[in-house]
């Protein structure tokens, strides 16, 4: 395995956020977007008493980091499963409470750079972008055979893509010629189909496209929905959480579900605010923290990163 592409994004600021929550012995972590284990290791490291759970969707990423986190033993669980698994997967392992949870939304390394996955645009490959490739469409069906309203809706939510009716019609008039199986003649037809002065801003004008495909193929945004109230619901009291995402729509979900956590619910006019309605988080990070000028220059991969992180103060109400 090639270490080198593998480096893990804002490394040092998880560790730290999570750090008071893993200091005991026994606290159990859970890595919920495994990877190439590059932040499963520095956890297990980091926190010698703590035992590690980690899932992950894709089967490779599985292998691969299992490889690299062998010699941790039976410290180390990895888990085949979608992140918003998370209650079935503790509920299996017989875990009631975690001390800590991480994620870090971004593709994998190690997807982005095997052509044959597809989630690359600056390279020519089959339009895959399945993260677990056992089940479900892929990219090219997605393409080939959604309604063009339906792939309007996609780029424009999923992608922010001003120009999705554009691009959406040349993609139906394109497809009824020969269906869409590799990246390149996607990036191609894209450019064609923007205005000027749309290629002129924002880096590759395929990026919002090829965003909006992968998170439909996924599922992301619906399985993050549940994954993050999830993640909340599954640390003890005092345990913390930190997630970092790439891209705002992710950033918006976490950031929502942290504020409601955060804020008392308790109809106006109380002169005092009853236990059941006080905030069960406390917030670790001021809005989102950024990665530094240097981390990005050692790893471009970090610059759309957004992270914030979360503490447990409470037990819910009954």
């Amino acid at each position: 395995m090639n270490q080198v592409r593998h480096v893990p994004v804002m490394l040092q600021r998880c560790l730290d956020l999570l750090a008071p929550a893993l200091a005991e012995p026994g606290a159990v972590v859970v890595d919920c977007t495994l990877g190439l284990g590059g932040h499963s290791e520095a956890l297990l490291s980091t926190f010698p008493g703590a035992r590690l759970v980690a899932l992950d969707r894709d089967q490779e990423a599985l292998r691969l980091s299992g490889e690299r986190l062998a010699p941790f033993g039976d410290r180390a669980t990895l888990v085949h499963a979608v992140y918003d698994e998370l209650p079935d997967v503790l509920a299996r392992l017989e875990i009631a409470r975690v001390q800590g949870v991480l994620f870090d939304l971004g593709v994998s390394s190690m997807q982005l750079d095997e052509a044959e996955r597809g989630f690359a645009y600056a390279q020519d490959s089959p339009l895959d972008m399945r993260m677990d490739q056992s089940s479900g469409v892929s990219a090219a069906e997605v393409l080939n055979t959604y309604p063009p309203g339906e792939l309007v809706r996609i780029l424009r939510a999923y992608g922010e893509e001003k120009q999705a009716k554009r691009i959406v019609s040349a993609v139906v008039r394109e497809r009824e010629k020969e269906p869409f199986s590799h990246s390149a003649r996607l990036v191609e037809l894209i450019r064609d189909a923007l205005p000027q002065a749309a290629k002129r801003t924002g880096g590759n004008p395929a990026k919002r496209t090829f965003q909006a495909l992968r998170i439909e193929v996924n599922g992301e945004l619906s399985v993050l929905e549940r994954a993050i109230p999830a993640a909340v619901a599954s640390l003890a009291v005092g345990g913390r959480i930190a997630v970092l995402s790439y891209h705002s729509l992710e950033d918006r979900l976490v950031k929502q579900v942290f504020a409601a956590g955060a804020t008392n619910t308790a109809p106006p006019g109380l002169p005092v605010v009853p236990e059941r309605y006080q905030p069960r988080l406390k917030l670790l990070t001021r809005g989102a923290e950024l990665p530094t000028e240097e981390e990005i220059e050692e790893n471009r991969r970090a610059a759309p990163a957004r992270l914030r992180g979360a503490q447990r103060i409470r037990e819910d109400a009954l």
